[in-house]
């Protein structure tokens, strides 16, 4: 008897866990993805398997189980699932954004709750960007350093007059200090909202950080509007003076002068390297500036989209043999591109701001006297900026000063 009953059981299990005859197994690189009847509509190890294998599923299974019947929307009426949709098919409806969300705003992302393709973006923003970022500013700190202790500061090399000469006006000086010292507590939140999880959290506890991260985030979309209001006037002040001429080829050619001693290329009021700093600015700021912007108003400048569907049609992926980009995409995945995009140039745009900073203090004996008071020494007017010197005064930059004339023993 007993054995009877065993084979029975036996039998039954058997039958119950082999496919069901007519119903076909599907075979998806490499992985049998077994028909879902049996589980009941859930995914099987294999579906889990092949996904983190970056192999499509069809994914129909779970994304049409909401409820409902046709209408894929949650069923209300007392005959439908469990009175209505059950908590499974709830959260299926709200993973693929087809729940029927209540929202007090009007916003285009307003019903979407859950949004999986943020995942990406995370790993990139906490490897790459933190890594690839923080090596650049270290780097080129190290390269300053070591230019530093090679060369030395560049010296005036001609005897100091004690005259000075105008420079810069006070409205100048004024747009070029608001632009900088915006553009550094801009540099420092975005640095403290990029690396506090792992550069300050441990030193300062979470409970601080919290605090600090709101200030920041505070200063950071407010002392923008003050950074981009820079941008603007710099761009209008200078840009005629930052023309390209054929001066500037003599400068790149002796590299400005700043590798060798006694070595001064002519060069009008701004050289070529304080032109290329001038260029960088301007392009630089206004990229950060209009990704910041689409950060700010995510549903309402978007850039990405438009951006990748003018790639697209240049078919510039098919030519480095990549599928084409995204057209269409959500607010919040136009917000992810926006905020790598920010911060892939701003850490480029330090790193040029750090070598402007180092040439306009220590670096250079006297430079700092041209936004500091808006005067310079003569005597660094003719080694650096001789044509300029010329066109303001007259005088021959080349010619050695008269000393004053001392009276003779008969006078």
């Amino acid at each position: 008897m007993l054995r009877a009953l065993l084979t029975l059981l036996t039998v039954i299990v058997l039958t119950s866990t082999a496919p069901a005859p007519g119903v076909a197994q599907v075979v998806q690189d490499g992985y049998v993805i077994d028909n879902r009847e049996k589980t009941g509509g859930a995914q099987t190890l294999e579906d889990i398997i092949a996904r983190q294998k970056g192999v499509k599923i069809d994914d129909s299974f779970r994304r049409n189980a909401t409820g409902g019947g046709d209408t894929g929307l949650p069923e209300t009426a007392p005959l439908g699932t469990l009175g209505g949709a059950s908590d499974p098919e709830l959260w299926r409806a709200l993973r693929y954004n087809s729940a029927d969300v209540i929202a007090s705003s009007r916003t285009p992302g307003a019903t979407v709750l859950v949004q999986e393709g943020g995942m990406w973006w995370l790993d990139f923003r906490a490897g790459p960007l933190r890594t690839y970022g923080g090596w650049l500013l270290l780097g080129t700190l190290g390269l300053l350093a070591l230019f530093l202790l090679l060369r030395g500061r560049i010296r005036i090399e001609g005897p100091i007059t004690g005259v000075t000469l105008p420079r810069f006006n006070g409205f100048e000086r004024f747009t070029h200090w608001m632009t900088a010292v915006s553009f550094v507590l801009l540099g420092i939140s975005g640095l403290i909202t990029l690396f506090g999880r792992v550069g300050l959290i441990p030193y300062v506890g979470k409970e601080n950080y919290a605090v600090l991260a709101q200030a920041s985030k505070w200063v950071h979309n407010n002392v923008s509007w003050a950074f981009m209001l820079g941008i603007i006037l710099i761009f209008v002040l200078w840009v005629v003076e930052n023309i390209p001429n054929r001066h500037d080829v003599k400068w790149l050619m002796m590299g400005g002068g700043i590798f060798s001693k006694g070595k001064h290329p002519p060069a009008k009021k701004f050289n070529a390297g304080q032109k290329m700093i001038f260029w960088a600015v301007i392009l630089l700021g206004v990229s950060v500036s209009a990704s910041g912007l689409s950060l700010l108003f995510p549903f309402e400048v978007p850039m990405f989209a438009a951006t990748f569907a003018w790639v697209n049609d240049l078919g510039l992926p098919h030519y480095l043999g990549m599928a084409d980009l995204p057209g269409t995409l959500a607010p919040h995945e136009e917000m992810q591109f926006s905020q790598l995009w920010h911060s892939i140039v701003a850490f480029v745009f330090m790193a040029v701001i750090l070598a402007h900073i180092y040439l306009g203090t220590i670096g250079m004996e006297g430079a700092f006297d041209a936004m500091g008071s808006g005067r310079v020494e003569k005597q660094w007017a003719k080694e650096h900026h001789s044509i300029w010197y010329e066109e303001l005064t007259g005088e021959d930059a080349h010619a050695p000063d008269h000393p004053p004339h001392a009276p003779t023993p008969a006078e």
